[in-house]
């Protein structure tokens, strides 16, 4: 069970802060305003953040200081509950909407119960390849490096993970809107690829929002803003604390 309480400016214990992630900022771009935030008021305060989000998603993002950076690769292990929409009848290169689209197709044919039991056929174990637009690394190298120079790694490890919900909660053709709650180390974008791919249309994540980790819940978070502004006014933050 959390604890709620407030994290004091002048205290080097540090905290959970919980965080709204806007669209096209990286996960390192909240922390690097945070910290920033931090120095500005007179603090040198440590800041890291527990699960990456991708630049096209947005949402719940924790954000560790102080001493609770410690505490993170806890709250990185923790399932996680996301909601989108995937886009049917196209692919992209990144399987989100960074890189282009391309490989169109009609997706009239497609009716309910087909895209309800591929949803539901996700479900379970399974191993998931990287995809390359990520931040896994090859040979000392990212693969979204290697992928901007039009460079593709076929021999990426693959991870086990486990869906454990694929939720379908809306079909508008060419789109799907869906909630997942899945393991460590799911990619929602290879998801949605290998969905379309199922289908036998393509497709790629057009929108993706995190609105859990754990028990911790978008609903308690703060956006980016609300938290510099906190801290640069000396105001104690809200903070949720592991029992």
């Amino acid at each position: 069970m959390h604890e709620h309480g407030s994290e004091q400016l002048n205290s080097d214990n540090g905290a959970f802060l919980l965080v709204d992630k806007p669209l096209d900022w990286t996960s390192f771009d909240v922390v690097a305003k945070v910290r920033n935030a931090y120095r500005k008021s007179g603090m040198k305060r440590k800041v890291g953040h527990c699960g990456t989000l991708d630049p096209r998603a947005t949402g719940l993002l924790i954000l560790a200081t102080g001493r609770k950076t410690r505490e993170i690769s806890g709250l990185e292990a923790l399932d996680k509950v996301y909601e989108g929409t995937i886009r049917l009848g196209a692919q992209t290169e990144s399987h989100d909407t960074e890189t282009p689209e391309y490989g169109h197709c009609d997706t009239a044919h497609l009716d309910l119960r087909s895209i309800h039991a591929a949803a539901a056929a996700f479900t379970g174990p399974s191993l998931q390849q990287p995809p390359m637009h990520s931040a896994v690394r090859h040979n000392g190298k990212r693969l979204y490096e290697l992928a901007r120079k039009g460079q593709v790694v076929n021999e990426r490890k693959a991870r086990e993970i486990v869906i454990h919900r694929f939720e379908i909660t809306a079909v508008d053709l060419p789109y799907v809107s869906f909630v997942l709650e899945v393991s460590k180390g799911a990619y929602i974008r290879v998801i949605a690829h290998e969905f379309g791919r199922m289908l036998g249309v393509g497709g790629y994540l057009a929108s993706l929002r995190r609105t859990s980790i754990g028990s911790y819940a978008l609903s308690g978070s703060l956006s980016v803003e609300e938290t510099v502004a906190a801290i640069l006014s000396g105001c104690a933050l809200p903070s949720v604390q592991r029992s």
